[in-house]
């Protein structure tokens, strides 16, 4: 092929990767997508709309349950919080599950959806608990102890929803980000703008949930709000599903475990095998191969797993396929390195992650003590402080989008203007500002009762709980929305649900965790005279449990940080051969 002939190819390709959408996404008819009618924004609103009513529903359940399990239920404070953080951390420990079907099996589309009916069933249940008079907790008024039905139905319903969310989450996030295509530029830009409008949207639908719905809870009832919250998100699946002509999708490839144990097979067996003198001399598929996704280029670390791409004997190629369980691509044991090269920052997140489940329990206890009128016959429901946190990280994410990260392009020449940790790490700065101001503000409101035991702590307004709120939301700004930005672009191509459900895992363990702390510290408190965590706040002291989460979370940073600054980003191999391949696919054919 001579020089103009190139030249041409190379002109032809780039006109092709204008119209044609190459990443091995496909419409929803199977063909390779049109770029103007499908993905970005067009489609990744709708994809934002069911988030909107799903953390609508979610917010206006979670903020209010140690409210509905203390003044309800007549649970103390303690068995509250721990139930409170045991379904927190079933809802954010499902999506491993429900990111490995949507990834494996069912898809992304396919899982939202069922996952989304799963959801609503919980919504139904749910309100029948509260709207049958057989199932309701009493029959007029309040009792000491509600009915063993409404019990059952109650934590029934809510598990419901739990198991709905680990399908959901996971997968609708990642089909949103699916919508932009990572190797054109442009796109690529909209989609590192794509996580911090997902999460404006988010906050958005936060907000009204411990408003709006709250403020039905406590001034109609909470059947009422069950009933809108129904509706909403079975309007919602509506929208979703009208949006189908736009999307783009991914199929399914097989579980994405089985080809990490085989490279963990083969390097066993080539365990006694040397090392090659040249990465070059390790078995790769060719660049133009798209049925394997993109390429990675080979990293220096963990080098055992090398082995696995090793060519011991010339058999290994003689097949058109080797033996995948002897001999493994360069790009397989790449992949297998990006989840082991993860597991040291999920585990240096956790403590943040302890941080911020005390603002949906603590935090929001906390505001029941305090004064919540605004005008003389107004009072905010103590959940819609939780609005707060949400308006905070609304600032944060708008002013990282639109002033920081374009300011922060021209410093450093960056495409992202920091990195995903460097975020990531500004995150936790701000948590461990909140557990200060937070222990500060519980101390000056255990001074007030103890100045007057009969009036407490209700001549200090709720807005005094405004500062730890809006600094954990701006925390969240950076760190939850560079988490969710981390685990999916790090996470090998075939299983970017499952990248999103370990972020939310983050969130799981982490209220397990602050479980079991919980649990340790009233052990140990209760042994040496006054525990931490009495019967109601008055007589607890979270102001020193704020404090040790302060220490806790500040040591962390320092080896999150000597973590962060060994890790190696994932290295993707391009190729304009990827865009050729595709056009002389059949499918393209018949669209022409």
């Amino acid at each position: 092929m001579d020089l103009d002939q190139r030249i041409k190819k190379q002109e032809q390709i780039a006109v092709d990767s204008e119209k044609w959408v190459c990443d091995s996404s496909v419409d929803r008819k199977g063909r390779v997508p049109l770029r103007a009618s499908t993905g970005a924004w067009k489609a990744s609103l709708f994809i934002i709309g069911i988030e909107f009513s799903e953390r609508l529903s979610y917010f206006g359940l979670a903020t209010s349950l140690i409210i509905y399990l203390t003044k309800v239920m007549h649970q103390d404070l303690k068995t509250a919080a721990k139930n409170v953080n045991y379904w927190s951390g079933v809802t954010t420990m499902m999506p491993l599950f429900g990111g490995f079907i949507a990834d494996a099996y069912l898809g992304r589309f396919s899982t939202v959806l069922a996952s989304s009916l799963i959801y609503v069933m919980g919504l139904l249940v749910l309100t029948l608990s509260r709207v049958i008079p057989g199932l309701k907790a009493c029959d007029s008024g309040t009792c000491e102890e509600p009915r063993k039905i409404h019990q059952i139905f109650f934590f029934l319903a809510i598990y419901l929803i739990s198991v709905g969310t680990g399908g959901h989450k996971p997968s609708l996030e990642s089909f949103g980000a699916d919508q932009f295509d990572d190797d054109h530029p442009e796109e690529r830009k909209k989609k590192m703008s794509f996580f911090n409008w997902w999460n404006f949207g988010l906050c958005s639908g936060l907000i009204l949930g411990v408003t709006v719905i709250v403020y039905v809870q406590d001034h109609v009832s909470w059947a009422a709000a069950d009933i809108i919250l129904t509706a909403v998100m079975v309007f919602s699946i509506v929208v979703f599903c009208i949006g189908r002509p736009f999307y783009r999708f991914r199929k399914p490839t097989g579980s994405p475990l089985r080809p990490m144990l085989q490279v963990l097979v083969a390097a066993t067996l080539k365990r006694n095998v040397v090392h090659p003198s040249e990465p070059d001399q390790l078995y790769e598929v060719p660049k133009s191969d798209k049925t394997n996704g993109r390429l990675l280029f080979h990293t220096k670390n963990l080098r055992f797993l090398d082995k696995a791409a090793i060519i011991v004997e010339t058999r290994d190629l003689a097949a058109n396929k080797p033996n995948p369980w002897r001999l493994a691509t360069v790009t397989n044991v790449e992949e297998l390195k990006l989840i082991i090269n993860m597991i040291p920052i999920w585990l240096t997140t956790l403590p943040f992650g302890i941080c911020v489940a005390q603002a949906s329990t603590f935090f929001i206890k906390q505001g029941t003590t305090l004064n919540l009128k605004i005008t003389h016959n107004f009072k905010i429901p103590p959940a819609s402080t939780f609005a707060l946190a949400a308006i905070g990280m609304i600032i944060s994410v708008v002013v990282y989008d639109k002033i920081l990260v374009p300011f922060l392009r021209k410093v450093t020449g960056k495409e992202r203007g920091i990195n995903m940790l460097q975020r990531i790490g500004i995150g936790m700065v701000f948590s461990v500002a909140t557990m200060v101001v937070a222990a500060l503000v519980e101390r000056k409101r255990l001074d007030m009762v103890e100045k007057n035991p009969l009036k407490g702590s209700l001549s200090m307004s709720v807005f005094w709980l405004a500062p730890q709120f809006l600094i954990i939301g701006m925390g969240d700004g950076f760190a939850l929305v560079g988490l969710q930005e981390y685990f999916y672009d790090q996470v090998p191509d075939s299983m970017r649900s499952l990248g999103i459900a370990f972020y939310l895992s983050v969130i799981g363990a982490a209220n397990f965790l602050s479980s079991l702390l919980i649990t340790l510290v009233d052990r140990i408190t209760d042994k040496g005279g006054k525990s931490w965590f009495g019967k109601d706040l008055n007589t607890s002291r979270l102001d020193y449990f704020y404090w040790l989460l302060a220490g806790i979370t500040a040591g962390n940073l320092c080896i999150f940080i000597f973590v962060a600054m060994r890790y190696s980003y994932k290295n993707v191999r391009t190729s304009t051969l990827a865009v050729a391949d595709c056009n002389e696919r059949d499918d393209i054919e018949s669209l022409s």
